[in-house]
């Protein structure tokens, strides 16, 4: 477990919760469907102050930066139908931060794909899930 000092200078153990655990677990089940079939990892969750990108990836010359979805079931439409337009709009905003990190004002081609992890296992990749 990770530790890093609080404000009493005192050492805080990161507890994770089940949750926490579940979301990481997709995520690796997320990058290893990805790398199986040919991208390449860049960088993985990239925080910034509008959200945190889960994955940026490169598949040719493009760059690709996904979101990770965990359901257990599809009540409430399933993984993908959670990324509502006020999420959209939080991760491009983080993607335009990372691209005025690593990039400055010469962009590559980019877009946002989903990787959706079911309770079952069963992962569906979504390319260019919504257009930035």
């Amino acid at each position: 477990m990770a530790t890093r000092g609080g404000r009493t200078g005192r050492a805080v153990t990161a507890v994770r919760t089940p949750k926490q655990r579940g979301g990481a677990a997709a995520e690796d089940a997320g990058l290893r469907h990805l790398t199986e079939r040919g991208l390449a990892l860049l960088a993985r969750n990239a925080r910034y102050p509008e959200g945190e990108l889960d994955l940026i990836m490169l598949e040719r010359d493009v760059l690709v930066f996904v979101e990770v979805r965990m359901r257990s079931g599809s009540a409430f439409g399933g993984a993908a139908a959670s990324i509502d337009r006020f999420k959209q709009k939080r991760l491009q905003r983080a993607a335009q931060h990372w691209l005025l990190q690593h990039h400055g004002d010469r962009w590559p081609a980019c877009r946002f794909d989903v990787v959706t992890v079911q309770g079952d296992g069963t992962i569906e990749w979504i390319r260019d899930a919504f257009a930035a």
